[in-house]
This record gives structure tokens, C-alpha cells and sequence, in this order.
């Protein structure tokens, strides 16, 4: 059986070498889903000795066919003659590239992780669209919008590794729907990307999702309940997962050029540390935050930093860091809740837990909320 994980690992390399034979970025990459589609369908039954000099070959063909025309004839005939042989493909690697173009920052976060996942991912329309709960005619309207937006960026033109990370990251929280795992598709990517290029922040985003990702067994119970971090059975972590992601951590931070990505995975491992929720170093935690805090600024980084804090510190505490947010943030007023009850306020935290609940935006964490007020309520 054709493992289609393994070819979709070849399709950056197979998409940059069509566009630097002179095909425009939409056509070639339409022309290298066609060719993986060929792929799935001959592969099994006769694999070919070059893989990627087969889809080279196959894509190029399918891109010639589609743009076949009277005006054409003479530049299509120019590109023929220089087509080379199969096992002649250049062994450059564009991939980083690749990931520049599908991250543009002239694209919305949503077409960019759409695009992503179809050029870099090798991941079917229908595929992405089932991941993302929408018609399969939607995303390929939103895919074929992102490649236009895209048309005229040259393969040369610098990119910002930032802009990559956090889409990559943006696929990761998707999380999983359809047939896709989408957490487990942007770790591949990841891994891709550090294969690509020697960035510590890459490294920190790779460590954060494995951090993440060996948690996610213990998220939900038996019934699809969310179970709070303090709550899970910690057992259930992936302990090769925490080991790899702290190693890669490490090696990031001895780098001492931190970034976003690296402190939060710095958060994570302090959890994965942790024989429980009470015996999480939370000083070192908030410490961190407060690096994520300078790094960023970020109003929902010092939401999260203030809960920490008040398992330092104190409810008392937890809600002075509040000071100054926006009460309009995600989870304010379930962080509210959280600290008046941990500052002995049962019947301000019963409250605010149901106008939290009220405001969920999933049935998972909507439930959860009206047990919390349910408990005290009790």
C-alpha cells in the first residue's frame, strides 16, 4: 500500500521546479494535484523507481496540456526542448520559498492556511474543506482567490519566517475534522520547515506542538468532555512526544536568541514537568509569561500570565494582574471566574462561570463552563 504521506512530502520540491521551468504559480499548481491524483491512482500497482522525477515529469505534462494553444505553440515547443529526463530533477531545495509565497501577508490568515495545506500539504481541496467544516466549492473558491492574490510574487522576493510560523500554528489549532488530522499535518510541516531553514523560533514552534500535542489524549473524556489541564490524567501523556519537544527546546534556547514561540513552549514544558497541577512550578511559569508579555505585548499572553499568577500568588493577586484588559477578551470572564473562586468569592465565581458559559464559543467548553457553575452553585 502507497503511502500518501510520503508523496505528499515531495510535492513543494515538484511545485518549485515547475515554476521555475517558467509556469505560473495557479497553473503549476494545479498541475501537480493532477499529477498527484495520478499518483494514488498508479502507484500502488507500479511504483516508480524516481518518485519525484515521476510527478515532475507527470505535472509538467499536465501544465503543458492546459496552456496547449495556437499563441502558444512556440513557447510551449521552447519548454519542451528543455525538459530533462526523468531522474535529471534538480535536487535545490525551494521549499522554504514555497512556504513564503503560501504565507504572503497579502493573503487573509484563512486563505493563507487553506493555501498552505493544498500546495505545501499536498492536501485535496475536498480534503481541506472537510477539515475546515465548509462546502468543498467554498474552499476551492477561497484556494483559487489565494492563488491569483499570489500570481505575481517572484520566487526570489525575501520572506518573513514569523508570518510562516504563525500559519503554521493557525493549522495547528484547527485541531481535527474529516479525514485529516490537521495538528498531526502541521507537525509534519514543521518538521519540513526545520529541515528547510536553521531558525531558533522555528525549533520553538516545533517544541510547542509536540508539548501540546502529547496532551491531547487526556483533553476529552470517555464522552467527549473537555477536561481542564488541572484535571487530566497524566498518564495518558505522550511521555516521547514531551521528551522530543523539551530536547528541541533546549537547543533553542541555548541559542539565546528567544523569540514567542520558545517562551511559550518554555510554559508548556513547565507543565509537562509537573507530577500534578499543584506541583507545577507556577513562579517559573509566570516568569515566563512575563517574557511573553515583553516579547509581544499581547493582551491574551497577559490574561493567561494572570491566571498563573493567582496560582502563585493567590486569587487576590490573579485578579490585580487582570487590571487593564479588555473584559471583551476570549475566556476574560471564565478567567474571572477562576480567580474569585480561587479567592474564596463562590457566589461571584458561580455567576460569572454561567455568563462565561453564555458566551462560549464551542459546546465542549460551553459545558464545561455550566458544570463549573453548577459546583458551586451546589
Amino acid at each position: 500500500m502507497m503511502d500518501e504521506t510520503l508523496v505528499r512530502t515531495l510535492i513543494p520540491a515538484v511545485l518549485t521546479v515547475l515554476v521555475r521551468r517558467g509556469a505560473d504559480f495557479a497553473a503549476a499548481e494545479d498541475a501537480v494535484q493532477e499529477a498527484l491524483a495520478e499518483a494514488l491512482r498508479t502507484w500502488p500497482g507500479q511504483p516508480p523507481r524516481d518518485p519525484k522525477g515521476w510527478l515532475v515529469t507527470v505535472a509538467w505534462r499536465r501544465f503543458l496540456d492546459a496552456t496547449r494553444s495556437e499563441t502558444s505553440r512556440r513557447r510551449r515547443e521552447e519548454l519542451l526542448d528543455a525538459e530533462p529526463g526523468p531522474g535529471a530533477v534538480s535536487s535545490t531545495d525551494d521549499t522554504l520559498r514555497l512556504y513564503f509565497l503560501c504565507a504572503h501577508p497579502s493573503l487573509s490568515p484563512s486563505s493563507a492556511v487553506a493555501l498552505t495545506l493544498r500546495a505545501v500539504g499536498g492536501l485535496t481541496t475536498r480534503q481541506i474543506a472537510q477539515a475546515h467544516l465548509v462546502p468543498e466549492a467554498t474552499m476551492a473558491q477561497r484556494i483559487s482567490r489565494a492563488k491569483r492574490t499570489v500570481a505575481g510574487v517572484r520566487f526570489t522576493e525575501p520572506g518573513d519566517v514569523a508570518t510562516v510560523l504563525h500559519v503554521l500554528y493557525l493549522v495547528f489549532n484547527e485541531g481535527y475534522s474529516g479525514d485529516v488530522d490537521l495538528a498531526a499535518e502541521a507537525i509534519r510541516l514543521t518538521r519540513e520547515l526545520a529541515r528547510a531553514v536553521d531558525h531558533p523560533e522555528v525549533a520553538g514552534l516545533l517544541a510547542l506542538e509536540l508539548l501540546h500535542h502529547a496532551r491531547r489524549a487526556a483533553r476529552t473524556d470517555a464522552h467527549g468532555a473537555l477536561v481542564p489541564l488541572a484535571e487530566q490524567d497524566r498518564s495518558r501523556w505522550d511521555t516521547a512526544l514531551v521528551t522530543e519537544g523539551v530536547a528541541i527546546l533546549q537547543g533553542a534556547l541555548a541559542r539565546d536568541r528567544l523569540g514567542p514561540f520558545q517562551a511559550q513552549a518554555a510554559i508548556a514544558a513547565l507543565h509537562a514537568d509537573a507530577p500534578s497541577a499543584a506541583e507545577t512550578d507556577w513562579v517559573q511559569v509566570v516568569e515566563w509569561y512575563d517574557e511573553l508579555v515583553e516579547l509581544t505585548g499581547s493582551p491574551v499572553a497577559r490574561l493567561n500570565r494572570a491566571v498563573a499568577v493567582g496560582e502563585a500568588d493567590g486569587g487576590p493577586a490573579g485578579l490585580a494582574a487582570l487590571a487593564g484588559l479588555d473584559p471583551g477578551l476570549p475566556r476574560y470572564v471564565a478567567v474571572c471566574a477562576h480567580l474569585h473562586e480561587k479567592a474564596g468569592d463562590l457566589a461571584t465565581a458561580a455567576a460569572l462561570y454561567a455568563e462565561a458559559a453564555r458566551r462560549a464559543t464551542s459546546t465542549a467548553e460551553r459545558d464545561h463552563l455550566v458544570k463549573q457553575a453548577a459546583r458551586l452553585n451546589g
